[in-house]
């Protein structure tokens, strides 16, 4: 039974998220409904992450077992035909081993927040930003930033429904790009680690917003970490700025 790994692109806004559930809508079973076009008896797929109802992703990761030696490119385009016109892409499939396991194989996994500060309200964007009225303190940010790096106990930025075994994780990257841009300016953050707990990134986004707007200091942050209370957190931001960008493995099944 050959397995492929089907990297995939969405916008979160119709769906409940990622992950199939009774009586709502999400991505997993708008593709899985798709693949039981092609195959009746696929049972189902496998995705890197659950992202929650609202978030987008430019790079998730899903593997699928299927009876027919399937043309990658075929299986693509394929899919995308049945996936019409709900906004979900496969960008690209590719044939794996059949140890391949797009969740428990990942080494990394990459989120991109897109924060837009403008006062007028943004008729392109609105759904793909969390927009602001007022400009940030970049350098503020990246100070406050700096102290969620590394190995450590991060409760206060768990979700209180979070089932992760353990709150202690490592935080590889979490950068801050500012962007010129019409009338405003965009605020990217590049977060990085082998995995995340609930609401993890949203919290980190929403708390290091609070140190731009000068609310907090940046070593409030430490404080915050330190202090391993989910009341010490800042605004847990929305969804639809929120990206999952980028999943690694050790052999890019899409190279």
């Amino acid at each position: 039974m050959p397995r492929y790994a089907l990297k995939i692109e969405y916008h979160g806004k119709p769906f409940s998220g990622w992950q199939r559930q009774r009586d709502v809508s999400s991505v997993q079973q708008t593709i899985e409904d798709a693949l039981l076009k092609l195959e009746k008896n696929c049972e189902g797929i496998q995705g890197a992450g659950r992202t929650d109802a609202g978030v987008h992703a430019y790079g998730q990761v899903a593997h699928v077992d299927l009876d027919k030696d399937w043309d990658e490119f075929r299986l693509s385009e394929a899919l995308n035909y049945h996936l019409r016109p709900h906004p979900i892409s496969i960008l690209q499939a590719a044939r794996v081993d059949d140890d391949f396991h797009a969740r428990f194989g990942a080494i990394e996994r990459e989120y991109t927040f897109r924060l837009l500060a403008r006062r007028a309200p943004s008729s392109h964007e609105a759904g793909l930003v969390w927009q602001i009225n007022n400009p940030l303190n970049i350098e503020a940010m990246r100070e406050g930033a700096a102290h969620l790096l590394g190995q450590h106990d991060f409760t206060t930025f768990r979700s209180t429904i979070c089932q992760a075994q353990s709150p202690v994780k490592t935080l590889d990257v979490l950068d801050i790009e500012e962007i010129p841009v019409n009338y405003g300016t965009e605020y990217r953050f590049t977060i990085r680690a082998r995995s995340f707990l609930h609401n993890q990134v949203r919290s980190f986004v929403g708390t290091l917003e609070r140190v731009g707007s000068g609310s907090w200091r940046p070593i409030d942050v430490k404080h915050a970490l330190e202090a391993v209370d989910r009341s010490a957190c800042g605004t847990v931001c929305p969804p639809h700025g929120l990206y999952l960008a980028h999943v690694t493995y050790t052999n890019d099944p899409f190279a």
